[in-house]
């Protein structure tokens, strides 16, 4: 594979000189359960965070290592750097203005004060929005017209 001109060169780049002087970086693996408030913003997150901490890690970036022939550090390493990095890619995959688009429907639900009803018409229509989206994925006809009309396109640019 050539990475050459890959996606992540700027990133990489950028991170080099932030990098500690060392080559080696340690990090601690630790479980975490809690607590939190009801209320808190961030509860959502913080369950799936005391949810996966109950499982290990290492086993499966051992066995990974072992069938792949990488170090167990640069698998979790790559598997941090993935995860950190996967709003960014879902955003430049999805772009700017769909990603705006999509919450415009969100703004409105909670500017109604309340309103269900308002939060259903916003939910159908991020429904229509997503499942034209993914259309293109179950629906074989509508992939060839798809690609067909972008193939199109990129021609006359």
């Amino acid at each position: 594979m050539n990475l050459a001109n890959h996606p992540l060169d700027k990133l990489a780049s950028m991170n080099h000189s932030a990098n500690t002087s060392s080559s080696e970086q340690h990090l601690v693996l630790e479980s975490w359960s809690g607590p939190w408030d009801a209320d808190d913003v961030n509860a959502n997150f913080k369950a799936d965070v005391a949810l996966y901490s109950l499982v290990d890690p290492l086993v499966t970036l051992r066995g990974l290592s072992v069938s792949t022939g990488l170090p167990v550090g640069v698998l979790a390493k790559y598997v941090l750097a993935r995860f950190a990095t996967a709003g960014s890619s879902g955003m430049l995959e999805l772009g700017p203005t769909m990603i705006q688009r999509l919450w415009e429907p969100i703004v409105h639900a909670e500017a109604a004060n309340d309103d269900d009803d308002d939060r259903l018409k916003a939910y159908a229509q991020l429904r229509g929005m997503i499942s034209w989206l993914r259309g293109p994925l179950f629906d074989a006809d509508l992939a060839r017209t798809s690609y067909a009309t972008n193939a199109a396109g990129r021609e006359d640019d």
